[in-house]
């Protein structure tokens, strides 16, 4: 990923203290994986056992000293990798790591912990300072990566550029006696070739199998008449990209047709229904709407939406439930499906952006959504 500047990282560390104090917490404890990626755009050579952990102090004015906790062996490479360098506290195998970093808490603080934390090091934790307690950031702090900046969303543009060249790429090739596992890899080959470090899921869903929503590809050989749902994305540059089009082998029936045109209109639904003083809920509520009035309500099995970032799932999530205002700069998915067990199944999914503003590249829409997948919604027949 190529990093962003040192004060970049700095502001994001500014805007958590800040967070977490409104929050009512002592701060953040921050563990290898997304969110140290975000807060000091660095990661570890390796999963390790070895506590690695950024301790934001909670700060109404931002104002503070975060200190990253780590093992004497990887310090060098933490101050080589942290954009703009911080402050560090080592320590040696032999010692207790965890009574280490409790000379950074509160004894009785309570603190938000990285949903990637091992749980060895939260009891670790824990047992260090009995009378503190610890709950995932995701449950107290939410939105604490969900708004990106400008330049974030310029870089999940790019990644969903590259996601529709794939698919301009893959339509033309021939479908007809080929297993599904088959198109998978011939889509991560190219999401690698559009600029992709990294593929998450390539989901190839011949026939019946696009009635399960998860199906991993495999030796089913796609024929003529086929439904075909490909779900696929990664990360370009560090940020995510994930799309959904369901192609058809040869031409559809009218009921094929039909299934497709009642969710390409909850799709539309959905990106129409991101509106100023619009809720998450509000974006699943409108597509949902459309299938349930089409009959198929009972075959809509899964949400609208995620957010989508430095992990191609995050939070917010497009949700009945979830009152959490959409604010301007949320990148999430809105992706509806039909699917109709031992037959077929249907999905189409765009990321889009709330509201975006002085996005390199994309026009601004204070009163709207943009899609920043462009593909066609039509069904694409396929040989």
């Amino acid at each position: 990923m190529t990093p962003f500047d040192a004060a970049v990282y700095a502001d994001r560390r500014r805007r958590a203290a800040a967070q977490a104090a409104a929050a009512g917490l002592d701060g953040i404890l921050v563990t290898p994986g997304p969110d140290l990626r975000y807060f000091l755009g660095y990661t570890p050579a390796a999963d390790t056992e070895r506590l690695t952990m950024l301790a934001i102090p909670a700060a109404a004015d931002g104002a503070g000293d975060p200190v990253a906790v780590v093992p004497r062996l990887e310090e060098h490479d933490m101050h080589l990798g942290a954009v703009g360098g911080i402050e560090t506290l080592a320590w040696s195998d032999g010692e207790d790591e965890h009574a280490v970093a409790g000379r950074l808490l509160r004894p009785e603080g309570r603190y938000a912990v990285s949903d990637a934390a091992w749980a060895l090091h939260v009891l670790g934790l824990q047992r260090a300072l009995p009378a503190s307690s610890y709950a995932a950031v995701t449950t107290v702090l939410p939105l604490l990566r969900a708004v990106k900046s400008p330049e974030e969303v310029a870089r999940l543009a790019a990644a969903g550029a590259g996601a529709d060249a794939v698919f301009d790429e893959i339509v033309p090739r021939p479908f007809t006696g080929r297993r599904e596992r088959d198109v998978a890899a011939d889509l991560d080959a190219l999401l690698r070739e559009h600029g992709h470090e990294q593929v998450d899921f390539t989901l190839v869903c011949a026939g019946e199998h696009g009635a399960d929503p998860h199906h991993e590809p495999g030796d089913r050989v796609i024929r003529s008449g086929d439904m075909v749902v490909m779900d696929f994305g990664g990360l370009a540059d560090g940020y995510g990209s994930d799309t959904t089009r369901t192609v058809h082998v040869g031409p559809l029936t009218d009921r094929e047709q039909h299934v497709h045109d009642v969710v390409r209109a909850a799709q539309q639904a959905g990106v129409d229904a991101v509106r100023p003083s619009a809720t998450c809920q509000d974006v699943d509520r409108a597509a949902r709407a459309v299938i349930e009035d089409a009959g198929f309500g009972e075959h809509f099995v899964h949400r609208t939406g995620h957010g989508i970032g430095l992990t191609t799932h995050e939070p917010p999530y497009m949700v009945s439930g979830e009152e959490t205002p959409v604010e301007a700069g949320m990148c999430f998915s809105v992706e509806p499906g039909i699917y109709l067990p031992g037959e077929l199944g249907v999905r189409i999914e765009d990321i889009v952006v709330a509201f975006p503003s002085g996005v390199p590249g994309l026009a601004d829409a204070p009163g709207a959504a943009m899609r920043l997948n462009t593909s066609p919604h039509e069904v694409v027949v396929v040989e």
